[in-house]
């Protein structure tokens, strides 16, 4: 994370004008099977690029692997995974590093080129932008129901699709239609790291939690207990910024869910609006229009409605 901004990535601008972006990111398993892990894995760190609006070129494998305890050919998996999810960006795994670990960990250092003109913060929100998010909420609360045997298939498979489906698309839609402030929705959850982005860029939001898309099951699961320490975490450390209105404590948590591989949370004026929502439709995205950003003391956000169950991502998209 930038010190300055708190975005994720950071830009060098070359002697010759050029800028590089570049990111780390790795974890411990959060599904099964060894080759989702690493398209999870990958495509998650790949994200920090396409928030700021660059496109990736080269990747580092980083591992740390129980080599007395786990196959090598398990890890031969996760770097399949990896590169295959890398190679759908048009970049290029040109080596890395490995450990032996107990715990095993899987991830990427990712460099990508960035126009210096047109760099997307999360410290550029500004009263009346309009908040779209590409994503539905709640991998973090199935990846604790996988690991109790509380998640379905159907749970399972949507999870994966939606953490191994790259940011690329949005990131170009977002970059076309003129946005100047968006960040990834990832480990603080959607508030989280909403909260940041209007830290930063001095400003408070109103969200409408109907308006908030999730994956199916997410919101019975948190009610049922199934939350993930990171996302109570998330829910904690909000407690001073946020008005909740009428949102019931487990459906706090689901706002707050610890994310990995979110989609981008885009902040866009007004005017703006309706160029990036036809933009992201040409691409096969269809965004949830979820808040507004206001006048206020910056970072707070007050929340208004409950959630839906399984609301459309395209309820709401002018």
């Amino acid at each position: 994370m930038s010190p300055a901004t708190g975005d994720d990535a950071a830009v060098y601008v070359l002697p010759d004008g050029q800028a590089i972006v570049q990111t780390v990111d790795f974890f411990t398993p959060i599904v099964d099977d060894p080759y989702d892990w690493g398209r999870i894995a990958a495509a998650n760190a790949l994200s920090d690029v396409y928030a700021m609006g660059g496109r990736p070129i080269t990747a580092l494998n980083l591992v740390a692997w129980p080599v007395n305890d786990l196959p090598l050919d398990l890890l031969a998996r996760v770097l399949e995974g990896g590169a295959s999810v890398v190679g759908q960006a048009g970049a290029v795994i040109v080596g890395g590093h490995s450990i032996h670990d107990a715990e095993p960990k899987y991830g990427l250092a990712v460099t990508g080129l960035i126009d210096p003109g047109r760099i997307v913060r999360n410290t550029a929100m500004a009263p009346g932008d309009r908040l779209f998010l590409t994503k539905p909420l709640g991998t973090g609360i199935i990846a604790t129901a996988i690991k109790a045997g509380r998640a379905s298939p159907n749970q399972l498979r949507l999870a994966v699709e939606t953490m191994t489906a790259l940011n690329a698309a949005a990131a170009e839609a977002m970059l076309e239609a003129g946005a100047v402030a968006a960040t990834d929705v990832t480990g603080f959850g959607l508030l989280g790291h909403l909260h940041i982005a209007l830290s930063g860029s001095r400003a408070s939001a109103t969200i409408d939690a109907t308006s908030v898309p999730l994956l199916p099951g997410v919101a019975e699961l948190a009610e049922a207990g199934v939350v993930p320490g990171g996302s109570r975490s998330n829910h904690s450390f909000l407690a001073e910024h946020l008005d909740w209105g009428d949102l019931s404590e487990p459906h706090q948590l689901v706002l707050a869910d610890a994310q990995t591989s979110g989609g981008l949370l885009i902040s866009m004026p007004e005017d703006g609006a309706s160029a990036l929502v036809e933009a992201l439709g040409r691409r096969g995205i269809s965004p949830a229009e979820i808040g507004v950003v206001e006048s206020g003391r910056p970072g707070r956000i007050a929340v208004t409605g409950g959630l839906e169950k399984e609301p459309s991502m395209s309820r709401n998209a002018v």
